[in-house]
């Protein structure tokens, strides 16, 4: 049975459940701890895009695709941006039903200086929820790297974010069939990186492996670009988490505190794989097993405790090792800067895990309780898998459709020529680096 305490979490930790009415009395005002905490994170979260992951990816990619890379970021930046604005914020948080929300937010209608979702200004948590969008189509960069026309990831991600991410995130957050049935994804295991990994995946298969994979080996150009980055995601991952709890109390700190202890666990565990298995542990193993951890916390974050973080951690660090492995080795998938293993196996493993860890029942790796009205963990695993399943099915589905149309339309990948030459002069008449 759960207590007052959890109960409590539940409803923090589970902020864009429901859609808050922005009619408030005329005496209400925002909480300035709260506002203030949510400002910063919202920073934080862009932060992960500009520049950490524009910096992780590019550094991954040879060097004739680092400008492309860093372009595609910022371009996605903008454009996400502008569609949450116009109508992506409305059909993911407005009323709606439980499938889509409505266009009564269009072009922010009716949101003022004023306005409040919950006790912070809706006009921050409009911004705030933005980053998350940011992200998650930068994510599927690494599906498509150093081959994918420039016009055609325009395009893709547009259509992505309207087609995919917004009706999931209306789903889990905006008060949709996920959330009524109490899934358990604390800041975005199925929004952000089921979604992201399963797109990465199909964009893979879909475009084919870059020319020479998988006989030629294409190692990372620059390591150092790729750690700055890595760290910069770390640092930016606790507004990720923290943040979700819309509030500065202990909520939001236990949510940074596991996202930091999985961090660690998933890079200490990779990197002793890769010493096992290859005779030397590599930074590339120790960055990537962090952003395992990372992300594979990510759903979880509001509802376990640190020793379920520190198990979350480790099975990140071991499953997602092991699904690079296969997905690469065996499977010969060029998932280039592997999305799928890191952030589809990562978000799927951590969201099935949060209804383990969040039981109150496991001494020291106990959480905070499972979703009103679940009272047994096999039955919170049960919504966390409906979740995941429906998650995989409908991203797959739609990503794979979204690609053949603009295939058709614009042309999905350059050609053998341009591929050899570099994405950086053939799209953007630039290079990444002069040499004089």
């Amino acid at each position: 049975m759960k207590t007052i305490t959890a109960k409590r979490l539940t409803a923090m930790a589970m902020p864009f459940l429901f859609i808050w009415d922005t009619a408030v009395a005329d005496d209400a005002v925002a909480n300035g701890a709260n506002t203030a905490w949510i400002l910063t994170s919202t920073a934080l979260v862009l932060f992960m895009t500009l520049p950490g992951l524009a910096l992780f990816y590019g550094g991954l990619v040879r060097s004739k695709n680092v400008l492309s890379v860093l372009m595609q970021c910022f371009a996605i930046a903008a454009i996400v941006s502008v569609l949450w604005l116009i109508v992506g914020y409305s059909l993911a948080f407005g009323e709606g039903n439980a499938w889509i929300g409505d266009l009564s937010k269009v072009m922010l209608a009716g949101v003022g200086r004023d306005g409040l979702s919950g006790d912070i200004p809706e006009s921050l948590f409009m911004l705030f929820q933005m980053t998350f969008a940011i992200i998650t189509p930068a994510l599927i960069i690494g599906g498509f790297a150093e081959r994918m026309k420039f016009s055609a990831m325009l395009l893709f991600s547009a259509l992505w974010l309207l087609l995919v991410y917004v009706p999931v995130t209306h789903w889990v957050w905006g008060g949709g069939w996920l959330g009524q049935m109490g899934l358990h994804d604390f800041a975005g295991g199925t929004v952000v990186h089921i979604t992201a990994g399963v797109a990465a995946l199909v964009a893979a298969l879909v475009l084919g492996p870059r020319r020479g994979f998988p006989e030629h080996a294409m190692p990372p150009h620059n390591m150092t670009m790729t750690v700055m980055g890595a760290g910069m995601l770390w640092v930016g991952w606790f507004g990720f988490n923290g943040g979700s709890a819309l509030a500065a109390n202990g909520d939001a700190a236990m949510a940074m505190l596991v996202t930091h202890i999985s961090a660690a666990a998933g890079a200490l565990l990779w990197l002793t794989m890769e010493w096992v298995k290859f005779g030397k542990p590599s930074a590339l193993g120790a960055v990537t097993g962090m952003v395992a951890g990372l992300g594979t916390i990510t759903p979880a974050s509001g509802f376990v405790g640190p020793g379920g973080a520190l198990i979350i951690g480790m099975l990140a660090g071991f499953v997602c090792f092991n699904a690079t492995q296969f997905i690469k080795r065996v499977m010969k998938i060029d998932d280039s800067l592997d999305v799928f293993p890191v952030h589809g196996a990562g978000g799927i493993l951590g969201t099935l895990m949060a209804g383990v860890f969040s039981s109150t029942s496991l001494g020291v790796f106990s959480g905070y309780g499972f979703a009103d009205g679940i009272t047994s963990m096999g039955g919170q695993l049960y919504v966390q898998f409906v979740g995941v399943l429906a998650t995989v099915a409908f991203t797959a589905t739609v990503t794979f459709v979204i690609l053949k149309l603009v295939g058709v339309l614009l042309g999905l990948r350059v050609s053998e020529e341009q591929e050899i030459e570099g994405l950086d002069i053939v799209m953007h008449e630039e290079r990444g680096y002069d040499i004089i």
